[in-house]
């Protein structure tokens, strides 16, 4: 009896991490010889004790690849994985996978002794009594999320001493198409239950339909798409990494040469979350003709590496104008030089002259940003065509006009044309405001590149994403529904092969007819889609976060350019309680906590070893230090505010204290969990964890399973009714 409680022991820990890791998993009983394969902490002396049965054991992952086929929304995944087994003994393990419901396994390939080995799927419904059952005699309910799924398992023996066990598993699926977007999920959820990171994970998407694509899109992971009009690729890959996110693609088809796409999220009686995506695919559009001027900081600051960088860069973006287009290449330090005193068509032989020009650019002298500004934007004349201004620097205003706000001013004057100034901040001693605020207020977009980093590589590399602009002056029309705090403010250009992302929230709900109009190719275009607004639905659930972190970077940037008004660091602190999302003000919130609490903290404080390094240091002095405009505070601060204000996978907390499930976020409180959307007043069931009434609210309210795999001691409210689950 004792050795059948230990077999069931280690099949549950396998169960638990087979369920939510969804390449699959191996594990063994450990006997007394056998050393774990990871650094295991050494315990003080303990009195003796009777000789303890073997424990289960872990086998680490040497690599895991998962392989995606989409071929007219059947979809062929092929799961290829090698176990290391690193002790002097051949070992028995159970190899489990949890497979999608509506799942069929292929293949099977893994052989032991030149035969090959054999599995078989169990059903949801024989799953969930095993999972209920581990759940029981372990004592946690980590893997309760996965009740409903359907399971496969083999036996696997021997796993060769010294040596790995690879396993192949290929299921097909057949994906549903909902107003022409078909979502693909995988799961990798391990971080609750792997004891060492994966070496390799790594996740690869071919796609093929009759019907053209014109997006791929994963809210969870952020992926390089590369699309054709029938077939697109994406994929990610990480080392050394522990997932915590299930991976979500999203893929639109369309015969329209612009998909729009829209996801919504409204929980009852509240306002709703939209996500709203523009996708041109392969539009049928010529490419647009532009005007371009490069203007590059040549100051002594930029000498050594840096200089060579960006003059590589540039070149490339010379290199890459289309014959139509027309240009010019200017240079400033202490004075003002021109390639040309005015535009000139992108020919092969001007391209060869403005590639000599810049090889000539040496770092001397100060900073005239001013003078440089105003000598690029006289060269624009032509409004029928886009205006682009790509301006590089890696300092700050020494030489001429120095005053931030003059500068801005004198911009904006000059600007008769709608010139979009893109532009690159290189280094920390950069002023980061003066840089986002004429990105910001010009219609463009900035970057900033660390140090450490490839100057070349960064801007070669965003410059190929917006040299061919498709679709111009965008604005949308959301009909009968009332939207309100949309972000991005104004509706960015569209570019080939890219999408644009708007978030924001809706008051009321519906069918609608959405109407998108621009320009494009030189002419006015207009698109029209039908969307419905859900009334009741939170399937969509990374919306919320999504414009959430995105309305954090909009409060910041406010907070930097006009002050640190109480209103909007009020705001910030809401949201960032709400959605878990860490920011500057994160230790200010705790504080007051504690403060108004008598001194009880409900969530500790973060350490900076915590907290994502871009995020801490934009959090640093805070208090009147957020309109500083230089240094590596600032320089971090702007990283911080353009990567949430272009935020596109969903923001993962990495403190301690908050775990993200689904559209909800948790804090620690005590030993337990307590959700967000809880309030002092509601009504509380309280349910005896692991008593039978426990067991029967999961199977009537499946959901709440991913809830309560946070632990015993959880605190959630489903459908108005709070619970509390105590031990």
């Amino acid at each position: 009896m004792k050795r059948l409680c230990v077999r069931v022991a280690a099949l549950a820990v396998m169960l638990i991490a087979g369920s939510c890791f969804g390449d699959g998993v191996l594990i063994v009983d450990r006997p007394p010889w056998i050393r774990p394969p990871w650094p295991i902490p050494i315990p003080p002396p303990m009195p003796p004790r009777p000789p303890a049965e073997p424990q289960p054991v872990f086998l680490p992952v040497s690599f895991h690849k998962v392989t995606v086929t989409i071929d007219n929304q059947i979809a062929t995944t092929r799961v290829d994985q090698a176990f290391r087994n690193d002790s002097d003994h051949d070992l028995e393990a159970t190899y489990l996978f949890p497979i999608p419901e509506d799942a069929a396994i292929r293949e099977f390939s893994m052989y032991a002794d030149g035969k090959k080995l054999t599995g078989e799927v169990l059903d949801k419904d024989k799953a969930r009594k095993i999972y209920e059952e581990i759940v029981r005699k372990m004592r946690d309910p980590g893997l309760l999320e996965y009740v409903g799924r359907n399971l496969f398992k083999a036996r696997v023996y021997p796993v060769p001493k010294r040596s790995e066990k690879r396993i192949e598993l290929v299921y097909q699926q057949i994906l549903k198409s909902d107003a022409g977007l078909v979502r693909y999920s995988y799961p990798l959820n391990t971080e609750k239950f792997s004891p060492t990171p994966l070496e390799v994970a790594s996740i690869s998407v071919k796609i093929a339909s009759t019907l053209p694509i014109r997006s791929v899109y994963s809210p969870s992971h952020p992926v390089d798409a590369k699309l054709g009009v029938h077939e697109a690729t994406c994929g990610w890959e990480e080392k050394n990494v522990k997932p915590d996110t299930d991976f979500v693609l999203y893929y639109a088809l369309s015969e329209k040469d612009l998909a729009v796409n829209l996801f919504s999220f409204r929980r009852s009686g509240e306002d709703g979350y939209f996500l709203l995506l523009l996708s041109p695919g392969e539009m049928d559009v010529a490419p647009v003709d532009k005007d371009v001027v490069f203007v590059i900081d040549t100051s002594g600051s930029m000498s050594g590496g840096k200089i060579e960088q960006a003059k590589e860069a540039l070149k490339f973006c010379v290199e890459s104008l289309n014959p139509a287009d027309r240009f010019n290449v200017i240079s400033f330090a202490t004075d003002v030089r021109k390639f040309k005193d005015a535009l000139v068509p992108a020919g092969k032989a001007a391209k060869e002259e403005a590639v000599n020009f810049i090889s000539g650019m040496k770092a001397l002298g100060g900073t005239d940003i001013d003078s440089a500004l105003a000598t690029a934007l006289a060269m624009f004349k032509d409004t029928s065509r886009p205006n682009m201004l790509v301006f590089l620097t890696d300092g700050q205003p020494t030489v001429g006009v120095t005053d931030m706000k003059t500068i801005l001013s004198n911009a904006g004057k000059a600007n008769t044309t709608r010139t979009r100034f893109f532009v690159f901040g290189v280094g920390s001693d950069v002023n980061s405001i003066l840089l986002d605020r004429l990105a910001e207020e010009q219609n463009g977009m900035a970057e900033y590149v660390a140090p450490k980093e490839n100057l070349e590589q960064r801007v070669s590399s965003f410059y190929r994403k917006i040299n061919d602009p498709v679709l111009t002056d965008v604005k949308i029309d959301f009909g009968a529904i009332k939207t309100y705090d949309l972000l991005p403010r104004t509706v960015p250009d569209v570019f080939r092969g890219g999408q644009v992302l708007v978030t924001g929230r809706y008051s009321t709900s519906g069918a609608t007819a959405l109407t998108v109009t621009g320009n494009a190719g030189g002419k006015a275009r207009r698109w029209t889609a039908d969307a419905s607004f859900v009334t009741d639905d939170r399937s969509a659930d990374f919306v919320p976060n999504l414009w959430a972190s995105r309305k954090i970077g909009f409060l910041m940037a406010e907070i930097r350019d006009k002050g640190e008004h109480r209103e909007l660091v009020d705001e910030i602190v809401r949201l960032s309680k709400e959605f878990g999302i860490l920011t500057p003000y994160t230790s200010f919130l705790i504080l007051e906590d504690a403060e108004r609490k008598g001194g009880r903290v409900d969530v500790p404080a973060p350490s900076p070893a915590a907290v994502p390094k871009a995020m801490y240091e934009a959090g640093r002095g805070i208090s009147g230090n957020m309109q500083t405009a230089t240094g590596a505070d600032a320089f971090a601060r702007s990283q911080t505010i353009q990567s949430l204000n272009r935020q596109s996978n969903v923001f993962r907390s990495q403190v301690e204290a908050v775990r993200q499930v689904a559209d909800r976020t948790f804090t620690q409180q005590g030993n337990g969990w307590v959700d967000n959307q809880f309030r002092q007043g509601m009504q509380v069931r309280q349910v005896k964890y692991l008593s039978e009434e426990y067991f029967t609210l999961v199977r009537d309210e499946p959901e709440l399973g991913r809830f309560l795999a946070l632990g015993a001691n959880v605190t959630v409210v489903h459908k108005g009714q709070a619970y509390q689950i105590v031990e």
